[in-house]
């Protein structure tokens, strides 16, 4: 059997949306409940897309847990990854979306499940079977769980899957700027695909540029693939012989929630089946040109999962544009 395995490690939780945009966690009148997380949301893209795709993380032994679980199952995913903590909950995350579509986050995490889990915990028949390990930056803020990402990612490597990383900052969540800085770049070196948003790159760089040689400082000879998203205009990409930019498509934007995840996704999903896309620019400019329809997609509707577009919708906004 080809190996084709994405698997995303990290965290998943729900979001807690207001059920009015434009108004502070304050101000609104109450919310509707989402699941997320994105080491969660990457691999739901990956599925509906078609590909193969599992989820390891921990959830709280709860109403919640249970019900995210149950997501993953409806939608393809394979959590034979996922545990459930009897001690801890499943962690909660209330989002606002500011009148700009912009978002504001307060967590409930204290300590939650995803928090919890150990090396010994970890499946690593799954790890090992994956193609593409992919991660975030939330699974190294404590431990246990930092120690659990640092193994995984040994395994993977050790499997042969290509490492991917999405820091996806959520400043928060973290003890200090200078601490995630410092935890976030820990980890920096060891990847094959890293991907970052123009937020992202501007509190790793310190500067407020997308410049060529700004996002150089972040390069690394050992990297396959730098890229950064720039919400509506595109993304830029990097690797060791070439480099370029493209175009976003322009959509009505809902909600941003999900759009990185979505172009993630999409990317490993395609990068998974021929990675010759790293080594030939037409076709990585053809692979995050679709990368970036899904992500434009997942713009046009509340909340990241049931946001995901599936194959055919990305392809119709392709041919529009």
């Amino acid at each position: 059997m080809a190996k084709d395995l994405i698997a995303s490690f990290g965290e998943m939780l729900i979001d807690f949306v207001p059920t009015v945009s434009g108004v502070s966690l304050a101000e609104a009148p109450g919310f509707i409940k989402a699941p997320g997380g994105a080491p969660a949301n990457v691999a739901i893209a990956v599925a509906r897309l078609g590909g193969r795709a599992a989820f390891v993380g921990k959830l709280g032994d709860d109403e919640f847990g249970r019900m995210l679980a149950g997501i993953l199952r409806d939608n393809g995913v394979d959590d034979g990854g996922v545990l459930f903590d009897t001690g801890a909950r499943t962690a909660l995350a209330f989002v606002t979306l500011r009148a700009d579509g912009e978002r504001e986050f307060m967590f409930y995490r204290n300590p939650s499940a995803d928090m919890l889990l150990t090396e010994a915990e970890l499946n690593l028949d799954v790890i090992k079977s994956a193609a593409v390990f992919h991660y975030g930056s939330i699974s190294l803020i404590t431990e246990p769980c930092r120690s659990a990402h640092l193994k995984a990612m040994e395994v993977a490597r050790q499997a042969g899957a290509l490492l991917s990383y999405d820091p996806n900052l959520r400043l928060p969540l973290w003890p200090s700027p200078e601490s995630a800085r410092e935890q976030i770049m820990s980890i920096w070196d060891q990847a094959d695909i890293i991907k970052v948003s123009d937020v992202e790159l501007e509190f790793l760089t310190g500067q407020e540029s997308v410049e060529d040689d700004v996002v150089l400082t972040l390069w690394r000879p050992e990297f396959k693939l730098l890229l950064v998203t720039l919400g509506e205009k595109g993304c830029k990409y990097y690797t060791k012989d070439f480099r370029g930019s493209l175009d976003g498509f322009a959509v009505n934007t809902v909600d941003t929630t999900g759009a990185g995840d979505a172009f993630v996704g999409a990317m490993l999903r395609k990068i998974v089946d021929d990675q010759t896309v790293l080594q030939e620019e037409e076709k990585l400019r053809e692979v995050l040109r679709f990368a970036n329809a899904c992500g434009a997609i997942t713009t046009t509707k509340k909340g990241a999962i049931p946001a995901l577009p599936n194959e055919a919708e990305a392809v119709e906004l392709l041919k529009r544009d």
